[in-house]
């Protein structure tokens, strides 16, 4: 009985916490000179188990993304995804060595009213960011996301990650990110100065970064009025 309650008190936790759901990238961090690269976009909040099925009632809302990779000298291939049960998938095939940057951008989320959870009314912009390293030479991603917030991976030495957070193409300091691993475990930490954060990798398992920011600027999106705009980034390090 206890356990019953327990669980339908998480449940309600996470659904009243909904915006704090994210989408993000899976792709694997090494790919093979003109062999296919497959890319996967997901939505839930990982650390809780939580992933959305496509045809779901979540995941619809949030689907109208744009995936595109950038190749070493910055070209954009914008790629064409293909739903599945709890992902969509995208395919790529690398020309050239180097370090590719996958980003997935959503602008176009309808407004939110989570004033009873004390969290205003609000419009959601999503970003996400992958990489993977065709050849032995790794370099870091591109950034591009002006009119949001975003991340780029900074060359670091094997068994740690070097982030550096950017909103609207310029450094973000002092803000908070979130790592997660499976099974609750998350760690906070903050961007310096310079908006750079770092942190090493103390298991071989999967970890999402996401951070997040108020845009303290009221507007109207497709009719409905909000009061500021929720953005938020992640990157998925496998």
């Amino acid at each position: 009985m206890k356990k019953t309650v327990f669980t339908l008190l998480f449940m309600l936790a996470i659904t009243a916490q909904g915006f704090a759901h994210y989408l993000w990238i899976e792709t694997s961090p090494y790919g093979k000179l003109d062999q296919v690269q497959e890319i996967r976009v997901y939505y839930g909040e990982y650390t809780y188990g939580v992933i959305e099925e496509v045809i779901g009632d979540a995941f619809p809302l949030v689907n109208d993304f744009t995936l595109w990779v950038l190749d070493v000298d910055g070209k954009r291939t914008e790629l064409k995804v293909v739903p599945k049960e709890n992902y969509y998938v995208a395919h790529f095939t690398p020309k050239s060595h180097g370090t590719y940057t996958v980003l997935l951008d959503n602008d176009n989320i309808d407004v939110l009213d989570y004033t009873q959870y004390d969290f205003g009314i609000f419009k959601t912009h999503y970003h996400s960011v992958a990489k993977f390293q065709v050849g032995e030479v790794g370099n870091g991603t591109i950034a591009q996301n002006e009119k949001g917030i975003t991340l780029k991976h900074v060359p670091i030495s094997e068994g740690e990650v070097k982030l550096q957070i950017l909103y609207q193409n310029k450094p973000l300091p002092k803000n908070e990110v979130k790592v997660y691993v499976a099974d609750l475990w998350s760690k906070t930490l903050e961007t310096d100065e310079d908006g750079f954060v770092s942190f090493k990798l103390p298991w071989k398992t999967k970890y999402i970064v996401e951070t997040t920011i108020k845009e303290e600027v009221p507007g109207t999106y497709r009719g409905k009025d909000y009061e500021f705009i929720w953005h938020c980034v992640t990157t998925c390090i496998d």
